[in-house]
């Protein structure tokens, strides 16, 4: 009896209710806050789950009976034409999670551009609608760090503390999950590897980046090539079909992301190249992309639900405390599957 009164009496989470839908804890964190990001069919299933399992945050009326104060988080992403993918939809998710255990909200935005996000956060600051905010999208010499630290709103950055100024980062070890891919790789046999990196002033791609170039250079016979893009399947391609087409084309690749992974697995057809006997295949963010394509995906794989929870408890501390060490959340991992094999002799 106690243990069935235990379970009622259990909060409901927003993990229950994305496992009762069938979907990520990100889509739930979408659908439930009424934000673009998943269909209208998904959205339906995840409503209908939360009503079923009696899912509610009911902030105010726990703020009222714990008298606690109410903290408002503001988040602001930077427009781009695919939308949110799982990554971030998973990262927010996990914020949500640990918000909701407080009476305490996030507030998301999406903006066309830096300054856009900038004049944003004078605004939410001065106006009081927010107790801090999470900077995502960190890059060298950020043009976000100085504007906001001169307001003194607390923030955490979802980066490297190399690259969070006067913040506080939440940050995965990407160095050491790029190099074990590169001597994995080399393992295997592949004496030339490509990186196909995002963008060359995004933090995340300058790190992994050096890594990846100074771990080649350690692995005897080994020569790396890098090749910047914007992250989109239709650069991924581009550069896949550059790298393939070259006279010393590379026999591995590793990807900054999955949606390039994918393409470069159409791209390899294309050239009557097969993978993993004629080129291996590595994605960043281990997604579902990865597990339902042919050949399966080798990836990189974290939490960034639990990177989510991390921030938002570095926040929280911050908010109240008034400071607040960086912390890691992690190491991805790399998962050996189908599109990585020994190198062609």
């Amino acid at each position: 009896m106690d243990g069935v009164s235990s379970r009622m009496q259990r909060r409901v989470t927003i993990r229950d209710v994305a496992a009762r839908a069938g979907v990520s804890a990100g889509a739930v964190s979408l659908a439930l806050n009424d934000r673009p990001g998943v269909s209208d069919a998904t959205r339906r299933r995840i409503v209908e789950a939360a009503r079923e399992l009696g899912w509610s945050p009911n902030l105010a009326a726990r703020s009222l009976a714990q008298g606690d104060r109410v903290h408002t988080v503001g988040m602001a992403l930077t427009r781009g034409g695919a939308g949110l993918d799982q990554v971030q939809m998973a990262l927010i998710g996990g914020i949500e999670q640990v918000l909701a255990e407080r009476p305490c909200a996030l507030l998301l935005h999406t903006v066309p551009d830096r300054d856009a996000e900038i004049a944003l956060y004078r605004q939410w600051w001065q106006s009081g609608r927010v107790n801090g905010s999470v900077l995502v999208g960190v890059v060298a010499d950020d043009p976000r760090l100085e504007p906001v630290h001169k307001l003194g709103m607390p923030a955490v950055a979802v980066s490297q503390p190399a690259l969070s100024g006067p913040f506080p980062a939440v940050w995965t070890d990407d160095a050491a999950a790029i190099a074990e891919a590169a001597r994995y790789l080399a393992l295997l046999g592949h004496r030339r590897i490509a990186h196909v990196t995002g963008p060359a002033p995004l933090g995340r791609t300058l790190l992994r980046g050096d890594a990846f170039t100074a771990t080649a250079a350690e692995l005897p016979g080994v020569t790396a090539r890098s090749l910047p893009t914007d992250l989109s399947a239709h650069a991924g391609a581009r550069a896949t079909r550059t790298l393939l087409t070259a006279a010393d084309r590379p026999t591995a690749i590793v990807y900054d992301n999955d949606l390039m992974a994918v393409a470069a697995i159409a791209v390899a057809e294309e050239l009557g190249l097969r993978v993993p006997q004629d080129v291996s295949l590595v994605a960043w963010d281990d997604s579902d992309l990865c597990r339902i394509t042919r050949p399966q995906l080798s990836a990189l794989s974290h939490d960034p639900f639990a990177v989510g929870e991390e921030v938002a408890r570095c926040l929280l501390e911050l908010i109240d405390e008034g400071r607040a060490p960086s912390r890691p959340a992690g190491t991805p991992v790399l998962v050996p599957r189908g599109s990585t094999g020994p190198a062609p002799s």
